[in-house]
């Protein structure tokens, strides 16, 4: 009997390590697969008109009697039916209800959202009329310039298209996000939304010293001279310096003329001095059009356009949904053990 139960802490311990280092490898696995996707994925199209009618006989059914419902819906069909018989007496002169496309765009450093964009924008493109406005939920910080520069190129189609582009930031569009920004033929922010460091900022830390201090020599060999400017291992030089400073203020210049072709009324010599400002700050300075809300802008549009949220979803493996579950158990119980940790210390 006694080897039986051996036996089975024997099998269950094996089992346990096991199912861990699948588990584990499963999770490095989609980590890995994070970096090599595909375009594997599709669009939906989300009802933003009717998803507010929800909101609005939600609160009807909390607020009204049943006989107020009933006169409130009969009032309804009945100019529901009004407005078919006119739409039947003038059949082809009652224009079309415009259409208003909704895309999200969470910037990150590498603007790595603009994978996304480029594929809603596409979809997007494929039956937008002059007659469509496209409202782009914009938040970034900035980012590398290169990549910046392609999502602001992203935006541009929809321009060259000849679709009305609204840009609208909640929270902030700085940098590389304001760039984006500028190419909307009108941009709305909230009031204490930050806007504006058109600016170029580049650092980064040099061990030379340190290095030198415990005896290690490090070579770079380049063949240009301006191939490497500064180094972050070698012995920086004036030269490189100034070099450096140098792509800093083409790259500032660069920025300043992309601004001011876009946005022709902001007084570009006193605004690109890298700083930032609040949505009614920016509004004096020219960098919006209008303080506004995404939120009020839609609810100002639901009553004579068709509101569509545009998202481009990508496909997950069963390998990815994997590591995604497990980061983020892993997540819970660090969560747990700092609440834990702090409750001790307080």
């Amino acid at each position: 009997m006694e080897f039986l139960i051996n036996y089975g802490l024997f099998v269950a311990k094996f089992a346990t390590v096991i199912v861990g280092l699948l588990f584990f490898i499963g999770m490095v696995f989609a980590l890995s697969q994070r970096r090599h996707k595909d375009t594997d994925g599709h669009i939906e199209v989300k009802d933003l008109g009717e998803r507010f009618q929800d909101y609005e006989e939600d609160i009807r059914h909390a607020i009204l009697d049943d006989d107020e419902l009933k006169a409130l819906h009969k009032a309804e069909r009945k100019e529901e039916k009004r407005e078919r018989k006119q739409r039947k007496k003038h059949k082809g002169e009652e224009p079309a209800r415009k259409r208003v496309f909704v895309l999200d765009f969470d910037g990150d450093m590498k603007a790595s959202a603009v994978e996304h964009l480029r594929e809603e924008i596409s979809a997007i493109l494929t039956l937008a009329t002059r007659e469509d406005e496209v409202l782009l939920r914009l938040e970034s910080g900035g980012g590398m310039v290169h990549s910046y520069g392609l999502a602001a190129s992203q935006l541009q189609r929809l321009v060259n298209a000849g679709v009305q582009l609204t840009v609208s930031v909640d929270r902030v569009a700085a940098s590389g996000g304001y760039m984006m920004a500028c190419i909307g033929q009108r941009i709305i922010a909230a009031p204490f939304a930050i806007l504006g460091s058109i600016g170029v900022i580049a650092q980064l830390p040099n061990f030379n010293r340190l290095l030198k201090k415990h005896d290690i020599d490090v070579e770079l060999h380049t063949a240009g001279e301006f191939k490497r400017t500064l180094t972050v291992f070698g012995e920086n030089t004036d030269k490189g310096r100034s070099k450096f400073v140098e792509e800093l203020e083409d790259t500032h210049q660069l920025f300043k003329q992309f601004v001011a072709s876009h946005r022709p009324q902001v007084n570009i010599d006193t605004t690109a001095t890298g700083e930032v400002w609040y949505g009614s700050q920016a509004l004096e300075r020219a960098l919006i059009d209008g303080v506004q809300t995404s939120d009020e802008f839609l609810m100002a549009r639901r009553q004579d356009s068709d509101l569509f949220l545009i998202q481009y979803v990508e496909k997950k493996h069963w390998q990815e949904k994997l590591g995604i579950a497990a980061e983020g158990s892993v997540e819970r119980v660090i969560d747990r053990w700092l609440q834990r940790l702090s409750a001790r210390f307080w």
